[in-house]
């Protein structure tokens, strides 16, 4: 069965700092590819993130720059460190995990507000 447990969201205010984490069980963490979505209210669920197994990675036109996806293959995490958030990084976060098919965590929410 195929977990993916993701922690760290909260509440900062614009200009702050939040750190992810989403640990996987169920597939093979080294040779999965890896991602962070997000979900805003009334919107649709977009692609924030993206790592491959080789560790090559893309992002999100709006997160480039201050946001920053790694992984830790031998703690089969992996990471979204954010920086310099703004309001409309308000969303709940969700972790994804290619590996036979799609899989996804259950989202942490993250509040950015005065």
């Amino acid at each position: 069965q195929v977990q993916l447990l993701e922690s760290g969201g909260g509440s900062v205010q614009p200009g702050g700092s939040l750190s992810l984490s989403c640990v996987a069980s169920g597939i093979t963490f080294s040779v999965s590819a890896m991602a962070w979505y997000r979900q805003a209210p009334g919107m649709q669920r977009v692609l924030v993130a993206h790592i491959t197994r080789g560790g090559a990675t893309n992002y999100a036109t709006s997160v480039a720059g201050r946001f920053s996806i790694s992984r830790d293959n031998s703690k089969n995490t992996v990471y979204l460190q954010m920086n310099s958030l703004k309001p409309e990084d308000t969303a709940v976060y969700y972790c994804y995990a290619s590996f036979y098919g799609d899989h996804w965590g259950q989202g942490t929410q993250v509040t950015v507000a005065s």
